[in-house]
């Protein structure tokens, strides 16, 4: 956070005391930080595998939601809970302000990092539709212009917060007829649909959403967008349940998360996560066993609770790491930290991607950018409304021009990127992303320390 003498306070600053001193961590101390950062995206890995996305199934089931829907509501509302939870932290505990790399790192990471990641890891080609990446990137890209109009004055107003909720709600509302008008605008523009109408039907057979059944089970056929939605009547909503979700079939036969992995690795693996399986297992009740099945709103928060407290602790450890490294606030803020704070995002997403929902996996990639100018709207909105309502928030604008363009041009980037690739996530889409992701986080860096333009970024007390 930037304070009023121009520097910007220690990221460790924000976090408690690491157990070992600085020298300690020199010494050797810093392999156990590291030790834990991998047991942390281990941790994560396996809420969101064995309780997030099977909670987010049967949510969606009970909804009737298509995949993208979802994909930008309940999954980016989850996978953003530890966004929310900072947001909450600065603007109520730590006072802090909204900082370009917090802004700039995340953002630019979730839309080209997790797109990378979705093509690299996934061993299969997945198709995508034009309306949802279009609606979304449209919805992030007004939210983010709102955002950056706010803080152009370094004052937040109560009205300004009230906007962004105000913007989130129409987002929702639109989600709400999404396939009408869906539907509308197919008819409306047809001709230029047409490519993406028949890629929709090329991808006509995919697997389950978390791959409940075995490999060997039979595929489901993808239903498309003109027969999915959260508005249909008993008969398309029941056709939709057992043709994209297969739900009809659970049974308490469902393995058990302590059913011991086949493969050496993989049993290997399974041994060090054992304490995080069991901690896992007494708090969270598992929906896909038929037992707890109507418990997978309970699953759903207390797994997003989960996740949160899993990347603070993921988040502190990287920050004293980079801090004990030498590695500048401003590399840290837009590199390591943006990374840490989107791992549920990037485990989600990736998880998806390889059971060949694109259009969740996307619509969760922006549709949590979109989350998270909501989660700087809430606490905004609490504290101006509610709390300090004598004056606005004052907050620093720094960089708001290259922030603008650098939002701007990456959602531009990756609606072209799909584009030209045909419609699909594959490993060439994510070696594009990658490239892309390299470009702005260099360019970033050098105008944090300086090198581009007049506003060199400095740590308070060095």
């Amino acid at each position: 956070s930037e304070n009023r003498t121009g520097c910007v306070l220690s990221s460790s600053s924000e976090f408690p005391e690491g157990f070992f001193t600085p020298q300690e961590r020199k010494d050797g101390g810093i392999v156990i930080y590291f030790l834990i950062i991998l047991y942390m995206f281990l941790a994560v890995s396996i809420v969101c595998d064995d309780y997030f996305l099977p909670s987010l199934e049967i949510i969606s089931e009970c909804l009737g939601l298509s995949q993208d829907v979802a994909g930008a509501t309940f999954m980016a509302a989850g996978s953003s809970a530890p966004e929310l939870v900072t947001a909450f932290l600065g603007v109520f505990v730590t006072k802090g302000d909204i900082g370009v790399s917090t802004i700039l790192g995340s953002a630019v990471y979730n839309l080209l990092g997790i797109s990378a990641a979705c093509g690299l890891f996934s061993s299969m080609v997945s198709r995508l539709s034009c309306w949802p990446l279009f609606r979304d990137c449209l919805a992030y890209t007004i939210s983010v212009a709102a955002v950056l109009a706010m803080i152009s004055d370094n004052r937040i107003y109560w009205y300004e917060s009230a906007s962004l909720l105000l913007i989130y709600g129409c987002y929702i509302l639109v989600l709400c007829f999404d396939i009408k008008i869906n539907q509308y605008l197919m008819k409306k523009f047809s001709p230029c649909c047409t490519c993406f109408t028949k890629a929709m039907e090329e991808n006509a057979e995919q697997q389950p959403l978390v791959g409940w059944r075995e490999e060997s089970g039979p595929l489901i056929r993808q239903q498309s967008r003109t027969d999915s939605g959260i508005f249909q009547d008993e008969l398309d909503y029941s056709q939709l349940s057992k043709s994209m979700h297969g739900l009809d079939e659970i049974s308490e036969d469902h393995p058990s998360v302590f059913t011991v992995p086949e493969a050496d690795m993989k049993r290997i693996l399974w041994v060090l996560s054992l304490p995080i399986i069991t901690l896992l297992y007494l708090t969270i009740p598992d929906c896909r066993r038929q037992f707890w099945r109507n418990w997978f709103m309970v699953t759903f928060l207390i797994s997003a609770a989960w996740i949160s407290a899993i990347t603070y602790v993921l988040v502190w450890m990287i920050t004293i790491a980079g801090e004990t490294l030498g590695i500048p606030e401003s590399v840290m803020g837009l590199t390591l930290l943006a990374a840490g704070t989107s791992v549920p995002d990037t485990v989600a997403s990736v998880l998806v991607a390889r059971k060949g929902n694109g259009d969740m996996a996307m619509s969760n990639i922006v549709g949590s950018n979109v989350f998270d100018m909501l989660c700087l709207g809430i606490p905004w909105f609490i504290k101006t409304a509610f709390i300090n309502t004598s004056g606005p928030i004052e907050v620093n604008s720094g960089g708001l021009t290259y922030t603008a363009i650098s939002l701007i041009c990456s959602v531009v980037f990756i609606f072209l990127a799909v584009h030209l690739n045909g419609w699909k996530i594959d490993k060439k889409l994510g070696a594009i992303c990658l490239v892309l992701y390299l470009v702005f986080t260099i360019l970033s860096i050098l105008y944090e320390l300086g090198i581009i333009g007049n506003n060199p970024t400095r740590v308070c007390g060095n």
